[in-house]
């Protein structure tokens, strides 16, 4: 065993103990060994804003949203506010030249406080209430998104101008993912199915509706999707489907939203949707599509959520205890769990740990690092290899928080919620404060 072996921070060949594909783009260790993000050691978040907490790297939310941009420059980006939605995460998104969908009355108010427009407001939602529906069509959301008959009526009752909408269809488009994020197919709860006369129905009661514009069609075929092929297969069939509808009714739609999904890695090797193949396949996949049906090219729509911010997110854990179980794993149990990150019980979802606080010494071992909450399932990370010395009162950080983490936490054994942290240039600044014992009982009426 060389020094380079225990000490690995002090080879230069070494491979980056913070792989850039994974982790923010700021991140990088000091001369101490701390993780850094933004320009700010996490050892000081923790210290000032206290544990768990959400860290999110506000230039790398900006530089994947300009990317973007970049990448798609003839398509209109729409980040999924239900990834993660705080009214400056709202301002940023604005600020980088983005709309916002929604999915609730709660990210609709968020939207608006960060001061985006209404008219780049898309409303989306398998059950939407009439009160949303009210609230969308009172500030003048640029779109609404039905998913369902009775939507139909309820919207056309609520509105008193013209209101655009998009039909949200299913193309009946297998990513083979996890179930619970597979929603191009038809067996599933969301929109209208392009098979039989679910969509055709559905097009007949908008249009019977003159106050209600239909303007086009979405789709969303699932998330982590890593085959840009996929999207050029839906608009093949939403095309067709836009040229039955003017067959039928001489009407030509003029958007088609593609929905988001757009896979980032969490873990070494994880594959991820090249932004440029994706610019490629949409633009064949049009003319193609567009040419055989002799439909005039609509506009595109796109929708990302996870790919702008989930790898901008970090989430921090003190180490509470380390214990090896007789015959069994290894176990780092940390301050936080399934209340901040319910995605590996949901989904089996992966995530790359670091030791953040330190230079790690010594050799490695293979641990799980599990949470906090009275569930055996409740663990962050299985069989991942951190450093042999680590010992209560260290500082893990999580890579590839910032999407689906904050907006799904729950109170759980009433632990209540972390705070969301922004970072650039140096400096940190809370941008949702933690949820406090004051903050549950504030909700309980006795």
């Amino acid at each position: 065993m060389t020094l380079l072996d225990i000490l690995p921070s002090l080879g230069h060949a070494a491979p980056p103990r913070f792989d850039p594909a994974i982790w923010p783009i700021t991140a990088h260790p000091d001369e101490e060994g701390r993780l850094c993000v933004g320009g700010v050691p996490l050892a000081d978040i923790a210290d000032e804003f206290g544990t768990p907490a959400y860290v999110v790297d506000e230039t790398d939310f900006r530089h994947r949203a300009r990317r973007y941009r970049k990448a798609l420059r003839d398509i209109q980006v729409v980040y999924a506010g239900k990834s993660l939605l705080t009214t400056a995460v709202a301002r940023w998104a604005r600020e980088e030249g983005l709309g916002i969908d929604v999915c609730s009355g709660g990210e609709l108010a968020v939207a608006l406080a960060g001061g985006i427009d209404p008219a780049r407001i898309i409303m989306h939602g398998n059950a939407k209430s009439p009160d949303e529906l009210r609230d969308a069509v009172r500030v003048g959301v640029g779109r609404i998104v039905v998913d369902s008959c009775m939507e139909i009526a309820y919207l056309a009752g609520l509105v008193r101008r013209r209101q655009p909408v998009l039909i949200r269809v299913t193309p009946d488009i297998d990513i083979h993912g996890h179930r619970a994020v597979t929603t191009g197919i038809s067996d599933q709860k969301f929109g209208f199915t392009l098979a039989g006369d679910h969509t055709a129905d559905a097009v007949d009661r908008v249009l019977a509706h003159p106050i209600l514009d239909l303007v086009g069609l979405h789709c969303h075929i699932g998330s982590q999707v890593t085959d840009p092929g996929l999207y050029g297969e839906a608009i093949h069939r939403l095309i067709a489907a836009m040229a039955d509808i003017r067959t039928r009714h001489g009407v030509i739609l003029t958007e088609l939203n593609l929905g988001g999904g757009h896979a980032i890695p969490y873990v070494p090797g994880d594959p991820e949707l090249d932004l440029d193949e994706l610019a490629r396949v949409i633009d064949d996949a049009l003319d193609e599509a567009c040419a055989a049906e002799h439909f005039p090219r609509p506009s595109v729509v796109v929708e990302p959520g996870r790919a702008i911010s989930g790898r901008a997110g970090i989430t921090l854990y003190r180490v509470c205890s380390v214990k090896t179980q007789s015959g069994g794993r290894t176990f780092v149990a940390v301050d936080g769990g399934m209340s901040d990150n319910p995605r590996v019980s949901l989904y089996g979802a992966r995530y790359t740990v670091a030791l953040a606080n330190r230079h790690p010494l010594g050799l490695k071992q293979r641990v799980t690092v599990a949470g906090r909450h009275c569930e055996s399932g409740d663990e962050i990370a299985r069989d991942i290899e951190l450093p042999a010395d680590l010992h209560p009162g260290d500082l893990l950080a999580v890579a590839c928080t910032g999407a689906y983490h904050h907006s799904m936490a729950s109170n759980y054994n009433m632990v209540g919620r972390p705070a969301v942290v922004g970072v650039r240039d140096g400096r940190a600044r809370e941008l949702v404060r933690r949820e406090t014992i004051a903050d549950l009982l504030a909700r309980d009426r006795g």
